[in-house]
């Protein structure tokens, strides 16, 4: 088999992780030797081992005695840079140091500056040939939330809305109607557990009185954004229920209440998703979902501050209503959900 198919092996392993090692990237890693597998593992969860312990262990679990020479003659294949540091868990360039291995072939250099070529470099100082920038751009893509916050120092931000065929967003009345079909809902509340974050205004916070949790899909409820400079939404909305951690973006008090954190803001209205993005960098937030309203969206758009826009459009037509934001950003993908079209796009400008 060639390097790219074992590559790619390792990033279907890293997937099943997807939602629970934020900040870090999803890893998988996988150990050949006489051109069979003979050890896989990823990184299940942020804080515990990482991919490449979990692979040679399953290379113990497997052969047993045998595991030390298969390993010596073995070829380990991973996503991203083994780590050169030592962090919650020892380096795991070190490793494979320590078991001699023959050859690590990688996809990605790991922009982190505390990896960033040190783990490439170790490998090759103790004798192991290293090929590296295998299916690099699939890889990149793949831990785009992760190379976003290390190399912009922000969150990789992700658009989403629903709207009608004749582009409207939401009532003008601000009453709550449905655009999208129950199965875009379930895809809706899918993606919610792939991020760490969801964000919506106030407005969005009021009269849809939204959960902003996983209810159509297994998972983690994401954490819950809220902009309400003036501190306005109820107590008694779903955002204050214990079902999730929620922060208030606010510009009177920074304070928490069991679950609930406040964050005070100045000048809220001035550059106000350069702000958010910072703060949300430095809490170790990784990626955002911003499901609303069209004002807090449009904000986004106009900073640039975006990566992917990912947009319902109903097959109904309403005769009023708020415009839908109008995107401005490459097509990736078109998509049918139930009686719905999904548009996919990228920001390739920001």
């Amino acid at each position: 088999m060639s390097d790219e198919f074992y590559i790619k092996r390792c990033l279907e392993l890293a997937a099943s992780a997807i939602g629970n090692v934020s900040p870090n990237p999803m890893v998988g890693c996988v150990i050949v030797a006489d051109d069979k597998i003979i050890g896989e593992g990823y990184h299940q969860k942020f804080g515990e081992a990482h991919a490449e312990p979990n692979a040679v262990k399953s290379v113990f679990d497997n052969y047993g005695l045998k595991a030390e020479s298969l390993l010596k003659k073995a070829t380990a294949y991973v996503n991203l840079e083994p780590c050169a540091h030592f962090g919650k868990t020892p380096p795991c360039a070190d490793l494979f140091v320590k078991h001699q291995l023959k050859k690590v072939v990688i996809g990605n250099r790991d922009p982190f500056s505390g990896v960033d070529g040190k783990g490439i470099e170790k490998l090759k100082n103790a004798g192991i040939e290293v090929r590296s920038g295998i299916l690099d751009d699939e890889c990149k893509h793949f831990n785009r939330r992760f190379f976003t916050r290390i190399q912009k120092q922000r969150p990789f931000i992700i658009l989403k809305w629903a709207q009608t065929a004749n582009g409207y967003f939401a009532t003008l009345d601000g009453h709550q109607k449905w655009i999208s079909g129950g199965l875009a809902k379930r895809l809706a509340h899918k993606w919610r557990t792939e991020e760490d974050a969801i964000l919506v205004g106030k407005q969005t916070a009021i009269m849809d009185n939204p959960q902003l949790t996983v209810r159509e899909w297994p998972g983690k409820n994401p954490v819950r954004l809220v902009i309400d400079k003036n501190l306005e939404v109820p107590l008694n909305n779903h955002i204050f229920n214990d079902e999730a951690k929620t922060i208030i973006f606010n510009h009177i008090k920074t304070d928490v209440l069991g679950n609930v954190h406040y964050i005070q803001m100045e000048d809220m209205q001035f550059y106000l998703p350069q702000k958010i993005a910072f703060q949300l960098y430095l809490m170790d937030i990784q990626s955002v979902i911003i499901e609303g309203g069209a004002n807090i969206i449009n904000q986004f758009l106009t900073a640039n501050l975006w990566d992917e826009a990912r947009i319902f459009t109903s097959k109904n037509s309403w005769t009023e209503g708020i415009a839908s934001p109008v995107i401005n950003g490459t097509l990736a993908e078109e998509i049918q959900v139930g009686t719905d079209k999904l548009s996919l796009y990228h920001n390739l400008s920001n």
